[in-house]
């Protein structure tokens, strides 16, 4: 059954989650289209531009992201603490990067305090939705829909009907979601190795820019690793860049062992960190996707989660209990 979107999005409970957007009809977000001979690489740009535009408007950080041909992954973050620093004209500066403005809150702003209740209301309206999921994917999703459907001169849905978004609930969740989706090309064979993943997050850390083909460089807007976050209120992934790197780099060739029982006797110091072994770690390189869109994280936190939300009926994916055990 369906789960409302306010059930899953629990801001209280973890501010990081993991979403995947597809598109329908068979279509090609991007990629090369082999029966018509039509490349759609530039669409992969149109997301991360996109994406980088709104992480800007709304207070909602990019951690990863990994644009595939059919579908695209993000590790977005929540940043309430930003959202609750912003004052009203900062609020306002936002919307308006995106929407159109509102008369009465331009007479506020002005000095006309007659209007002052309805125009408050009306920014802490707008600060709400600049902390909300699903406003920040319908941003995305549509621009990118019009641009789709404009260039292949059709009309009708181009996204499934909603977009996944699956609750991050402690650390290891986190990190484990990083991996899995900068490891995206490598699993679906477009690339060997974690230096040739282009137009993932990990890609564009490494290099300055999104692909080989696309080389203008931009200042990254990817959320900062521990010890490089800029300010108090920004969040960081918890751990460092090298260590991230390094775990990164070790599950890239786990994939490409290929035969059960075959281990790489050294292990990055991070994974005995984060107190997975290595059957399970290689699980959650291959497998991660398979578990559907619940909640990751331990039982006790997926048991609380579940609990917040006011479920009479426990449940909990035999693949994540194994996981995060």
């Amino acid at each position: 059954m369906t789960i409302a979107r306010a059930e899953q999005v629990r801001l209280f409970e973890t501010c990081w989650y993991h979403i995947v957007a597809r598109c329908v009809r068979k279509a090609f977000l991007c990629g090369f289209d082999h029966s018509t001979q039509q490349s759609y690489e530039h669409r992969r740009e149109w997301v991360i531009e996109r994406a980088r535009l709104l992480s800007s408007v709304f207070t909602i950080d990019v951690a990863g992201y990994a644009i595939m041909s059919n579908h695209y992954h993000l590790i977005l973050h929540v940043n309430l603490k930003v959202a609750a620093g912003l004052s009203d004209q900062e609020i306002v500066d936002r919307w308006c990067v995106v929407f159109a403005s509102n008369k009465l809150v331009e007479r506020y702003l002005a000095g006309d305090q007659s209007v002052a209740e309805l125009a408050r209301a009306t920014i802490e309206l707008w600060r709400a939705r600049l902390q909300d999921l699903s406003w920040f994917m319908r941003c995305l999703n549509e621009h990118i829909a019009r641009k789709a459907n404009a260039e292949d001169n059709c009309s009708g849905r181009f996204w499934e009907g909603r977009f996944k978004s699956q609750p991050l609930l402690d650390e290891r969740a986190l990190l484990a979601a990083m991996v899995y989706v900068d490891l995206n090309p490598i699993r679906a064979k477009t690339a060997s190795r974690v230096l040739d993943c282009e137009f993932t997050g990990i890609y564009e850390r490494i290099h300055g820019q999104v692909s080989s083909q696309y080389r203008e460089t931009m200042p990254s807007t990817l959320v900062a690793f521990e010890g490089n976050a800029k300010d108090a209120n920004s969040c960081v992934v918890p751990c460092t860049y090298d260590q991230y790197l390094e775990l990164l780099d070790w599950s890239s060739r786990q994939i490409h062992l290929g035969k059960p029982g075959v281990v790489d006797r050294w292990q990055p110091p991070l994974l005995a960190q984060l107190k997975f072994g290595v059957d399970q770690w290689q699980t959650v390189c291959t497998r991660l996707g398979k578990v559907g869109h619940t909640a990751l994280g331990s039982a006790a936190r997926i048991a609380k989660f579940q609990q917040s939300r006011g479920m009479k009926k426990k449940y909990c994916n035999s693949l994540v209990t194994q996981l995060f055990a």
